[in-house]
């Protein structure tokens, strides 16, 4: 992909990087900052839809070290789970490299629009207490998993809406274990889809590694932070970010 940046630019993306490790580690959705962030310095939208794995792929190579020197890893299981959901991400990112220019733009900004209605009634929410450690319904998670792998390659925003309750309340593990897998899936499927938007449209690599390297400072600080206000108060920010900027991409 052959667009400059400017080094302000760079600096700009670090930091919509770190804003985005920041929220994720808090409340989720980091990927609704720093994707229309990319639109918005020019670059297309398939483009700054690929370009936004490289930070996903860091980041989640980060979790999985995590869990694993915690002694939680069960790559077995993550693994079969993360081929079922990489035969969907092929396809999705074969869907997701065709949505350009405006329609990109205005299907990121419905989206979002879902996304904040979800968070608004709470369905996003899930409760600890219900699951147990012991996976059940397996063969339909795996099926499942598909769906939420093509969901994932085609634009990646809120895919853990889908592999949350697929882990959670089909195959009933526990929130320990549904972020262990959920993990290790969206490293898997994130490079898949990589794959395809690199070999297809062009990802901006330096960008996509200024988003990395943000992505894991606030994905740190994140961890470790007091938050005095809590995640509630960082998804009504949140909430008006989002709002904004799908307004932004619908009507400007």
């Amino acid at each position: 992909m052959d667009l400059t940046l400017e080094p302000w630019h760079y600096a700009m993306l670090a930091l919509a990087g770190a804003a985005s490790g920041w929220v994720n580690v808090i409340a989720g959705g980091g990927s609704l900052l720093t994707v229309p962030i990319m639109i918005f310095l020019g670059l297309p939208g398939p483009v700054a839809n690929g370009t936004n794995r490289i930070a996903i792929i860091a980041q989640n190579i980060a979790a999985v070290g995590s869990f694993f020197r915690e002694g939680f890893s069960d790559f077995r299981l993550s693994a079969s789970l993360a081929a079922s959901a990489c035969v969907g991400a092929y396809f999705g990112a074969k869907v997701g490299v065709t949505l350009e220019g405006v329609w990109f733009n205005r299907a990121l900004a419905l989206i979002m629009i879902g996304v904040m209605v979800i968070m608004a009634t709470g369905a996003d929410k899930i409760e600890a207490g219900e699951g147990d450690g012991r996976p059940r319904n397996v063969a339909l998670g795996h099926a499942l998993m598909v769906g939420a792998g093509f969901w994932g390659g085609f634009i990646q925003v809120a895919v853990g809406f889908l592999l949350m309750p697929i882990l959670y309340r089909v195959m009933g593990l526990d929130l320990v274990r549904v972020n262990m897998h959920k993990v290790f899936i969206a490293l898997m499927f994130s490079c898949v889809a990589l794959f395809v938007f690199a070999s297809s449209v062009g990802v901006m690599w330096r960008a996509g590694l200024a988003l990395a390297l943000g992505n894991a400072i606030g994905g740190f600080f994140g961890a470790r932070a007091t938050i005095v206000k809590g995640a509630p108060f960082i998804k009504r920010v949140l909430f008006l970010v989002i709002g904004a900027m799908a307004v932004k991409l619908l009507f400007f």
